[in-house]
């Protein structure tokens, strides 16, 4: 039974069907999801989702394109809402220099006061980092994280930058872009991660692996991910399934 580290069940992109998706996630036989807020509204919408859903977890937070619009209240809103007992994680939060929504100024200084809530609420921390690996390494070393855990979601960064965060304890998460017929590179890098500091996910609707490659994600196929690390790392797919799954427990605090 595989678990869905990182999904967005709440997108738009699920509003036709979301039921059916979930019901397929199911009878695909994962054993949670974890539904990955963007903003305030968003949290609210995945820990709604979670009282609908027994299997169904969240993580609250404002992802780096969004924070520009943190207000006064929005770190006490966040807050509370990590009082409910299926939120998981702060996330996801981070660095992303690629779009820039944000100044990156304020996605510093914003990345920053996050981890310390993540801190302050004792919550491990969904990291969101795109072409921003040094400055991501260097901000997390700083605030401590050590403390609370966290995952580096949909890695993409290289060898070095992988251990300097499973230095700090992380665990480094792997989308459906393994499955790409061009990520030899990517495979090369994921060959050499230990297994107990792995988790899978989907990054749902985005990130569609090969066959589906070009259509919707969601949390079903989750497993193709799995299928090809376990052939990386040249073992079953059920051994890499019961690893993963028992990883993702440990860090998010899930129920057995």
């Amino acid at each position: 039974m595989l678990i869905d580290s990182h999904a967005h069940l709440t997108l738009p992109q699920f509003d036709d069907d979301r039921e059916m998706v979930i019901q397929r996630a199911r009878e695909a036989g994962l054993k949670h999801i974890i539904t990955v807020g963007l903003d305030i509204e968003d949290s609210h919408k995945a820990i709604m989702l979670t009282d609908e859903y027994d299997f169904i977890f969240a993580s609250i937070g404002v992802h780096p394109h969004d924070v520009k619009s943190i207000g006064t209240k929005t770190y006490s809103q966040l807050k509370k809402l990590s009082d409910h007992h299926k939120v998981v994680a702060i996330g996801e939060i981070g660095l992303d220099f690629y779009r820039n929504l944000s100044p990156r100024k304020i996605q510093f200084q914003r990345f920053r006061e996050q981890l310390q809530l993540a801190r302050e609420v004792s919550l491990p921390v969904i990291i969101h980092d795109r072409e921003a690996h040094e400055d991501t390494v260097q901000i997390l070393q700083e605030e401590g994280v050590e403390t609370i855990g966290g995952v580096i979601h949909c890695f993409s960064g290289d060898l070095k930058m992988a251990n300097a965060c499973l230095d700090l304890g992380f665990y480094i998460s792997i989308p459906g872009t393994i499955t790409f017929k061009n990520s030899r590179e990517y495979r090369d890098i994921v060959r050499e991660l230990p297994l107990n500091r792995l988790l899978v996910e989907t990054d749902c609707p985005f990130l569609t692996p090969h066959p589906f490659r070009g259509k919707r994600n969601e949390p079903a196929y989750v497993r193709y991910t799995a299928e090809t690390i376990a052939r990386l790392k040249n073992i079953d797919v059920a051994e890499l399934a019961e690893i993963t799954t028992a990883n993702a427990q440990n860090l998010f605090h899930l129920s057995v």
